[in-house]
């Protein structure tokens, strides 16, 4: 192979740049030529692409997002649009594309590489909720930035005897929910994956009103409710003033932390050597700090990756 190209999809997370630089210093380190698509599939779609040397990556690990900029394509989802895609990548010479982004950015690198074509693809998911990797790209530096922002709002909660629910990303996971609660000291973290008692709830936080424990700090993740019906109950059952904090996008950007710049760095050298190897249509994934290898297939098909029932009972445990 002597050209190959990058795109970032979907959400942006920190450290998909570190992932950028690796691949294209990993490529030119070999005598390759490195493009990137600006805009994920929608660039591709327009063929808009830039060459990545190493002045043009340089510069760019401190930085979270990711410069090559991410979009959703809905063209790309349509036959007549994938095949564009595909006459664009062979006009332009490339003999391989590395996908970096969550689970429909998969699906589309899934799609290229049912139609021949060689693509790998990088796991970056704030969510941490695709399967067969231990982390995605991104996620210990949103929880570093919930972690930042949840003791800010734990200083407030114990000044003035209130309880917060502090809303974070998740529509269908609960990963960053229940693992910030744990790390923060939280008293509660509410989840997609189990029903939330409300009444058992408001019970415990009396309970801890008559202890004396005057504060209380509950996470939520964004698919498990409304927060401020749970917040206007709180107040009614359990005389706890309450207040919601909706955490939204501050949770994405950031300078990625050193866990995310090494694993992107990791992803984005492996990425360029398996394609040179002459590996295709897999996932790059973490496992016991190893780096291993999954069809693409298998991740798309696979589902969602499930919170385990372990870190819900340490979360549960560690509250009371």
């Amino acid at each position: 192979m002597k050209r190959l190209a990058i795109l970032t999809s979907g959400g942006d997370c920190s450290g998909m740049n570190a992932v950028i630089r690796a691949a294209a210093r990993t490529a030119i380190s070999k005598d390759v030529e490195m493009i990137g698509y600006r805009k994920g599939f929608a660039g591709l779609l327009k063929n808009d692409y830039i060459h990545l040397d190493t002045r043009s990556v340089s510069g760019v690990l401190q930085r979270g997002g990711t410069f090559l900029q991410s979009a959703r394509s809905q063209e790309f989802r349509t036959e007549e649009g994938r095949k564009t895609a595909l006459d664009n990548l062979l006009r332009e010479r490339v003999e391989g594309l590395i996908v970096i982004g969550g689970d429909g950015s998969l699906n589309g690198a899934l799609a290229l590489d049912r139609m021949g074509f060689p693509v790998i693809g990088i796991p970056a998911s704030i969510d941490n909720d695709i399967p067969y990797t231990d982390m995605a790209l991104g996620v210990d530096t949103a929880l570093n930035n919930i972690i930042y922002a949840v003791d800010c709002i734990k200083d407030t909660a114990s000044s003035h005897d209130r309880a917060f629910i502090v809303e974070v990303m998740g529509r269908n996971s609960g990963y960053l929910a229940s693992t910030s609660a744990i790390a923060t000291g939280a008293e509660f973290a509410i989840v997609p994956e189990a029903e939330l008692d409300l009444s058992e709830m408001c019970h415990q936080l009396r309970r801890r009103y008559d202890e004396g424990r005057t504060n209380a700090l509950i996470i939520m993740a964004e698919g498990a409710g409304h927060a401020q019906e749970i917040a206007d109950s709180i107040k009614d059952c359990a005389g706890f003033e309450t207040r919601v904090t909706v955490l939204g996008h501050y949770q994405r950007g950031g300078a990625p932390t050193v866990f995310d710049r090494l694993l992107g760095s990791r992803f984005g050298r492996k990425s360029v050597d398996l394609l040179l190897a002459g590996t295709k249509g897999v996932m790059v994934g973490l496992s016991a700090n190893s780096l291993t290898t999954t069809l693409l297939e298998m991740v798309v098909l696979g589902g969602q990756k499930k919170l385990t029932d372990d870190l819900l009972r340490m979360a549960d445990i560690l509250g009371i």
